[in-house]
């Protein structure tokens, strides 16, 4: 069978307006298949021109890659340098506490909850990088969840964010101790461990201290600077 057609005709006969209406046994109409591609992302010319003086083959020390991401960074500006680390499987959101021996350059806002910070935040008004919470706040913080947590600024006790003695954690935190994490669905972390305009030797003393804090997890090493290309780093075990 196919489609019944209902005729609604005008009042003066002259339009005929013609409804289908599919019958149980209709088909519809096949869809057109869309063809999907990949595009694969095109490297600038100056980006080649550095990739090219790498060893892709091979693993540097870390003094040796440090330098390397140094000298290949083509940035106009300083650019910060990224280690990025491969933990073993079963540390997915694996933690850490550390203070890197120098500075890295980037400066960490820590901010005290209260009523005047919590109104803030409602307002849309986040200009710090943790937040610290004593645990009769929580209340309060619970209904500012849908803000904080998808920026990662939940106090919690896991990250000793959530204190009973927030000003000596802010002060401990300014001073350059800092908690990191790896993914919270991957082993993998991705930690700033200085700048291109820093000694090779601080960037270095920096990176050990990493590596430190998640002694015998760490499976791959790899650094890179905001433009440069990543540069594989010899895991000691």
């Amino acid at each position: 069978m196919g489609s019944k057609k209902n005729v609604d005709m005008s009042m003066n006969d002259t339009e005929v307006k013609v409804v289908e209406t599919p019958t149980p046994e209709t088909k519809p109409a096949d869809k057109p298949k869309v063809k999907r591609t990949i595009q694969k992302k095109i490297r600038s010319k100056k980006y080649q021109a550095v990739r090219a003086q790498i060893d892709k083959t091979r693993s540097y020390d870390a003094f040796s890659a440090l330098e390397l991401v140094k000298k290949l960074s083509y940035s106009s500006f300083v650019g910060t340098i990224t280690a990025h680390l491969i933990l073993g499987e079963k540390f997915v959101g694996e933690r850490a506490d550390l203070q890197f021996p120098h500075s890295t350059g980037k400066s960490i806002k820590v901010e005290i909850a209260d009523d005047k910070v919590l109104k803030d935040i409602e307002a849309g008004k986040i200009d710090f990088d943790i937040l610290l919470a004593t645990p009769d706040l929580m209340p309060k913080l619970a209904k500012l969840a849908k803000i904080l947590g998808p920026r990662g600024l939940m106090p919690n006790p896991k990250q000793g964010t959530l204190t009973a003695k927030p000003a000596e954690k802010k002060k401990e935190l300014e001073s350059g101790k800092i908690t990191i994490s790896s993914e919270r669905k991957a082993p993998l972390l991705h930690a700033i461990i200085g700048n291109t305009a820093m000694e090779t030797k601080q960037l270095q003393e920096n990176l050990q201290a990493l590596l430190a804090a998640f002694k015998d997890k760490v499976k791959g090493i790899s650094l890179a600077a905001t433009m440069s290309p990543g540069i594989k780093v010899e895991v000691e075990n």
